[in-house]
């Protein structure tokens, strides 16, 4: 009785790790549909740690590299209004993952 007893609670206990984790996972993932964003390079002008110049947008402050869109798919990004000189408005759609951006579409905005 004392066995099953004890296999019980560690039983309850797996559960509730389990929901846990689970929910933890569903709040670091957040849909975004056409919401207006700044966009540059996130090394350049939004000071991110990388390896080389990659597109990001900024959402509340809060910044994000961007997988899916390529940093010169919108023009040079070194160019003189490029990403990597100048912070664009962009509205996108997509989802963030793991603290990154994956973009379904990205349409940049006049200034």
């Amino acid at each position: 009785m004392k066995n099953v007893a004890i296999l019980l609670l560690l039983t309850l206990f797996s559960f509730g790790l389990k929901a846990q984790n689970t929910s933890k996972k569903q709040a670091s993932d957040q849909l975004i549909t056409n919401q207006a964003v700044e966009i540059a390079c996130g090394e350049c002008q939004f000071k991110m740690k990388g390896k080389d110049c990659e597109l990001a947008i900024r959402i509340n402050g809060k910044s994000y590299f961007v997988d899916g869109k390529g940093i010169d798919d919108f023009g040079d990004a070194h160019g003189e209004h490029g990403f990597c000189n100048a912070v664009s408005k962009a509205e996108v759609s997509g989802k963030i993952i793991k603290n990154r951006f994956k973009a379904t579409n990205i349409k940049l905005l006049s200034k």
